[in-house]
């Protein structure tokens, strides 16, 4: 599956606790990261500097639903579920 373009909600929904270029602690929950371009897309995508989280978080119909709404709902909830 294809990121759709305008979301961020992965980069936006999650906590990451490794650091970011940008974000040296980390991002909390339901904040955008830093590297979002103005499409909402990741500058890091092919760089090693993206952390090894990001990379490993791949798009799905159930993550992503059909909208960013849905994908925000689904990844907050999920966050919510895996919080310490």
């Amino acid at each position: 599956m294809e990121c759709r373009s305008d979301c961020g909600a992965c980069c936006t929904a999650p906590s990451i606790s490794s650091p970011i270029p940008g974000m040296p602690d980390g991002k909390p929950a339901n904040t955008p990261c830093v590297q979002l371009d103005e499409h909402q897309r990741c500058k890091l995508f092919r760089s090693p500097l993206r952390p090894a989280v990001c990379a490993g978080l791949q798009p799905s119909a159930e993550m992503c639903g059909s909208t960013r709404h849905q994908a925000m709902e689904y990844l907050i909830h999920l966050e919510a579920l895996t919080a310490p």
